[in-house]
């Protein structure tokens, strides 16, 4: 398996995003975009591009917030507040990782998809609301609203969201409203709702966190990523 560090600059920051590619696969590929967790590049990201690469995909997990690594605590929310009032950044920040995945020569470009975990759910979503050349996007424990909804004939992907119904983060009425905006705006979209499951479901580290809202479900982990790798297998066909 190929696995590279790649620089880029995204408004002046320098960003350091994860590739991996595995290299007993011939012949273009579907590319997967990794959008990280709230904290920033870290382990869990890093080995999710990794996992997929060893099913046959090309995966990068971009860096939205620089230096390729995971803020301090203190940093994360004010960092994160910015990003979420500021929808043209956000999309700014998952383009320009896009276009990194996209430059690999092993990606067919037709088959790419989009996924993330916490506020990079978020980001995915909101490329594929700002109409990204996307086939599939994946969003796990994502942050559903936006302060730009999809309009009728912009989404071109296919969109999975996989939450978990105790998440107080993505409570019940933000799930109601993103299924009226994913209905308004015609899109081809499904929702897994996963029971006992908080946020950050499919992070072993999230326990560290010490916060009730914030647990790992080995079990719901394992059954939304077969949900992404079904959803991936109808658009694509097996990797």
């Amino acid at each position: 398996m190929r696995i590279e560090d790649i620089e880029y600059t995204v408004a002046g920051s320098r960003m350091v995003g994860h590739l991996a590619i595995d290299d007993d696969t011939s012949g273009p590929r579907p590319g997967v975009l990794v959008c990280h967790e709230g904290p920033g590049l870290d382990d869990h990201a890093k080995d999710r591009a990794e996992r997929l690469a060893g099913l046959g995909y090309a995966a990068f997990a971009l860096d939205y917030h620089g230096e390729g690594k995971p803020l301090e605590r203190d940093e994360v929310m004010k960092r994160l507040g910015v990003l979420m009032s500021d929808p043209d950044t956000t999309r700014q920040l998952g383009g320009a990782g896009l276009e990194i995945l996209l430059a690999q020569a092993e990606v067919d470009p037709a088959r790419v998809a989009a996924i993330g975990y916490c506020f990079g759910g978020t980001m995915a979503l909101e490329l594929a609301r700002g109409g990204a050349e996307l086939a599939v996007v994946v969003g796990f424990h994502s942050g559903l609203g936006t302060q730009r909804p999809a309009r009728g004939g912009e989404v071109k992907a296919k969109i999975l969201v996989c939450i978990g119904a105790d998440d107080p983060l993505v409570p019940a009425e933000q799930r109601a409203a993103f299924e009226e905006e994913m209905r308004a705006a015609d899109v081809d979209w499904r929702m897994n709702i996963y029971g006992g499951a908080v946020h950050s479901f499919t992070n072993p580290s999230a326990d560290l966190a010490g916060i009730p809202a914030v647990a790992y479900s080995p079990v719901t982990d394992e059954r939304s990523w077969r949900a992404m790798i079904d959803f991936f297998d109808e658009r694509f066909g097996p990797a």
